[in-house]
């Protein structure tokens, strides 16, 4: 037997006190708990080095947006300064914009700190983050206007005109670059975070699907489901229920445990399980029942003392859609004055290589449930309609209305080319021109097709079809008929100019590499 000191508080002073002697079991009860706590300690240690590791890589990336957009502002500066003034830039009169000049730098970079944009949360976020440099960009330029006119200096109007856009451009191709950049780190593992979740098979299934799509530097261990038919969902294996939880999230080191929207964790379950957790650096991310509607449309808004989701309602229309339009009819003619001698070539390629017509029209359902006809670069031979139902059994989409067939026999020499390239869809900048498409939007369905949608597939009608989607970067033909509908109605719900420009971004990554066109 062995005797240990304690000690005892009374009064606010330690007392030393001399132990009852340790029995047999209670010292076997004590050394199990340090063989517990070893492994423990050591998942901790393993979870603190990784999350080091990613914070560093982070700090990194931080460090070379600031210094890059320091660099745009400064390049916008002296091209402004040079195209108002030219030589005369350096003269007594003009210290002024000298000043300016090399002080923009620390002030736009300022700036975007204090709008959060360097935080590690809204790193890579898409949307969000090109919206706050945009954001923080039209608060500068008014505060700075605002400044000037206090002080009543009137500022050359070509030099204002010339820094606004260019340090604004600038800084959002900076950013897009960095989230290419973040994006490849989570692929390559190097800002990976290991993912224990929590929820129905059906739920966590669901989650599965979207925290791939979205989050490639997330590694889903494994999940607790207290219900299920098979021993592995959608490729991650189940390892126990959702009593398992505190144990598990130490077993398989986690740094964060995701909750479904569908859990058998009841709101008293989570709080004890959120307690369990704390001082652990695990994560705990729960999961609204709002899976496919994004964050601008989600506020807090208290009701009765209690946190409620406040929802608002899809916009289609107002004086966001008018600008939508305008947007999509001004650079679709930009586009047409600009590639006519490339769609003319095609033109030419398409007729020498078989014969039929350079164009092909094909009635398309559009917004509202209107028809039009809309043109592409014909890709296939003439008689392609003809030879449609001989191929039927090769449909690569068994389920749904949308046919799509590997290597299909009928689509011309030219025709791969065009397809695999995107160059067949120029010809619909005329209809986008026209207002029957816009540049963003969900695929324009055949007549064939819409006959088969059912009520919920019938709000893809909402909006205009569009040149290009979320169908368009996230696979292309190779989506099943149910993922191209959970795209397009995602964009028909959360559809914004920001998250247009983003999309049409990804667009030309997306037809560079090539993948899903056939």
């Amino acid at each position: 037997m062995a005797l240990v000191e304690r000690s005892g508080t009374r009064g606010g002073v330690t007392l030393p006190h001399l132990a009852a002697p340790l029995l047999p079991d209670t010292a076997s009860e004590l050394v199990g708990a340090g063989a517990v706590a070893a492994p423990r300690a050591a998942a901790d240690q393993r979870r603190v080095q990784r999350r080091q590791a990613r914070a560093d890589w982070l700090n990194g990336l931080v460090r070379w947006l600031m210094f890059c957009d320091g660099l745009v502002a400064l390049i916008a500066a002296l091209l402004a300064l040079y195209l108002r003034f030219g030589a005369a830039a350096g003269r007594p009169g003009n210290t002024v914009y000298l000043v300016l000049t090399f002080a923009l730098p620390v002030l736009w970079v300022g700036t975007l700190y204090l709008g959060r944009t360097y935080e590690h949360r809204f790193l890579g976020d898409g949307t969000d983050e090109f919206r706050r440099v945009f954001e923080m960009a039209v608060r500068f330029f008014a505060t700075l206007t605002i400044i000037l006119y206090a002080a009543n200096w009137d500022m050359a109007r070509g030099y204002m005109i010339v820094v606004l856009p260019v340090m604004t451009i600038g800084s959002l191709l900076v950013h897009f670059a960095g989230r290419v950049l973040l994006q490849r780190a989570e692929r390559g593992g190097a800002v990976a975070q290991r993912v224990l979740i929590i929820g129905t098979e059906r739920a966590t299934a669901e989650m599965v699907r979207n925290l791939r799509d979205a989050q490639p530097g997330l590694v889903i261990v494994g999940a607790l489901v207290d219900v299920s038919r098979s021993d592995v969902i959608e490729g991650v294996p189940v390892v126990g229920t959702s009593d398992d939880a505190p144990g598990k999230v130490q077993e398989y080191d986690v740094d964060a445990v995701a909750v479904a929207a569908w859990s058998p964790l009841s709101q008293h379950d989570l709080r004890r399980f959120a307690w369990e957790l704390e001082g652990s650096d695990v994560d705990v991310l729960v999961t609204p029942n709002l899976t496919d509607v994004s964050g601008p449309r989600i506020s807090v808004r208290p009701l009765g003392g209690l946190p409620l989701l406040h929802v608002e309602q899809p916009e289609f229309t107002g004086v966001r859609r008018v600008l939508k339009g305008a947007f999509d009819r001004g650079l679709a003619l930009l586009a047409l004055l600009l590639l006519w001698p490339l769609m003319l070539a095609i033109g030419i390629a398409v007729r020498l290589d078989s014969s039929g017509p350079a164009l092909f029209r094909q009635e398309r359902v559009g917004r509202g449930g209107k028809r039009f006809s809309m043109v592409k670069f014909r890709s296939m031979s003439q008689d392609a309609e003809q030879r449609l139902v001989d191929l039927r059994a090769e449909n690569v989409h068994q389920e749904g209305p949308l046919f799509k067939v590997h290597d299909d026999p009928r689509i011309t020499r030219v025709g791969g080319w065009l397809r695999r390239t995107s160059l067949d869809e120029l010809p619909q900048l005329w209809n986008i021109f026209r207002g029957n498409m816009s540049l963003v939007g969900p695929r324009p369905p055949l007549p064939r097709e819409v006959a088969q949608y059912g009520d919920d597939v019938q709000r893809r009608l909402l909006v205009k079809p569009g040149l290009t989607g979320l169908w368009q970067i996230s696979g292309r033909s190779d989506l099943s008929w149910e993922e191209s509908v959970r795209l397009d109605l995602y964009y028909v719900e959360n559809w914004s100019l920001f998250f247009d420009l983003s999309i049409l971004f990804r667009t030309v990554r997306a037809v560079l590499a090539g993948s899903g066109a056939y």
